[in-house]
């Protein structure tokens, strides 16, 4: 193995630690962009002249933006390297978060989004490779894995929550404010970031997609992800409209309603893979496909709701608790299967997989609404039922064998 050289200071535990603040604040950054808009999506439209299907763009344009480079984001990281990249990724994460907030245009808007979509792309796996190699193996390093991906969980709740303040002063805000957060992040890359062990080449792509596509656990639980986080954000993105429009909520009150629907999943994930030891993946995925299939079916039933005890709540909590179930545990059943080899490289095709699931999910549920609340609903209640039918099949595909070693 090539060993890797660290800048001053990351030799230390304080040097680690200075990293992991960088490396998990960069992916709490990440992973509230997800839901930094869905709450400022009305006063946004309001300021435009949008209808829902022109601002949901601004929610699916970060998730085609994320999809679209993460297949490609290992040939990039191969060629210039893990340092590089990441911190060109950050330079242009915040060119792209202040261009965002001075837009005039929804399509200039767009583009942002989808350019802060392919940073994250960039950043949030190369962030985990960069612990791999800096982190010493053992204890020191799954703490490291362990606050990183906390740090992304937490994200979505800190998204809603800082768009329901920053909304109530302009929706703007809510674009610009992680550029200054990840200027900081960036000057302290810069010093702490290692430098890359020797480049290795990147397989093709056609290779990866072959491989992984001959696995059965991996393609389920892409599938059962894709469903579960399409259902999700178009279900938020339905009442997000419904609360506003119908009931005149604003921002902050839409933030804190949304939170029983985040908040279980990152205090449950500390705890996520003692309850896959004990209850085992595939059940654990059935039952949070089944639990996001109830609520949107409760949803369905009852209509377009006209009280949040009743109407919302419920359904609320059922698709939290489908996350709380099955989030860890699609995460491991995917991986699985794969050799220790592949692993690297199959993680970026299932982040495609879950993007993808929204950047379907969110135009058609847009779509869809104008014609009527229970049709949209209806459409995620079939993309849910769909994920629990795949969850609950076995399929005849074999999982792959080891790569045949070549001479």
């Amino acid at each position: 193995m090539t060993a890797v050289s660290a800048r001053p200071g990351t030799g230390t535990t304080g040097g680690h630690r200075a990293l992991l603040f960088v490396l998990a604040g960069n992916m709490l950054i990440d992973a509230l962009e997800v839901s930094v808009m869905l709450v400022a999506l009305p006063a946004l439209g309001d300021d435009l002249g949008l209808s829902p299907w022109g601002t949901q763009w601004v929610m699916s344009g970060f998730a085609a933006g994320f999809a679209a480079l993460l297949l490609l984001g290992p040939r990039l990281v191969a060629r210039w390297g893990r340092r590089r990249m990441y911190l060109a990724a950050l330079l242009v994460f915040v060119a792209a978060s202040v261009a965002g907030g001075l837009a005039e245009q929804s399509e200039v808007l767009v583009l942002t989004r989808v350019v802060k979509g392919m940073c994250a792309a960039l950043t949030a796996p190369t962030g985990l490779a960069i612990i791999a190699t800096a982190f010493p193996a053992g204890a020191e390093q799954r703490r490291a894995v362990s606050v990183y991906s906390w740090f992304g969980a937490a994200g979505f709740t800190a998204g809603l929550l800082s768009s329901g303040a920053l909304t109530t002063l302009s929706w703007r805000w809510d674009l610009v404010f992680p550029a200054p957060i990840a200027l900081l992040l960036l000057v302290f890359g810069v010093r702490l970031i290692p430098k890359d062990p020797a480049p290795a080449a990147a397989p093709p792509l056609r290779q990866t997609l072959a491989h992984v596509g001959r696995n059965g656990p991996f393609v389920r639980s892409a599938l059962c992800a894709a469903a579960l986080n399409g259902t999700y954000l178009g279900l938020l993105l339905l009442l997000t409209y419904r609360m506003h429009t119908a009931w005149g909520w604003d921002s902050w009150r839409l933030a804190l309603a949304f939170l029983p629907a985040c908040v279980p999943l990152a205090l449950s994930l500390p705890f996520a893979g003692r309850l896959v030891a004990r209850l085992g993946s595939e059940r654990l995925i059935v039952a949070g496909g089944c639990a996001a299939t109830a609520g949107c079916l409760t949803a369905l039933l009852r209509g377009a709701p006209d009280s949040y005890v009743t109407g919302v709540l419920p359904v609320l909590l059922l698709v939290g608790a489908a996350f709380v179930l099955s989030f860890a545990a699609l995460n491991l059943q995917a991986l699985s299967g794969v050799s220790a080899e592949w692993k690297s490289r199959a993680v970026p095709v299932y982040q495609t997989a879950v993007q993808l699931g929204a950047v379907l999910a969110l135009p058609t549920v847009a779509a869809l609404a104008g014609a009527g609340y229970r049709r949209a609903v209806l459409f995620l209640t079939v993309v849910s039922a769909l994920g629990v039918l795949v969850a609950v099949s076995r399929t005849s595909v074999t999982r792959t064998s080891a790569p045949r070693k070549t001479t």
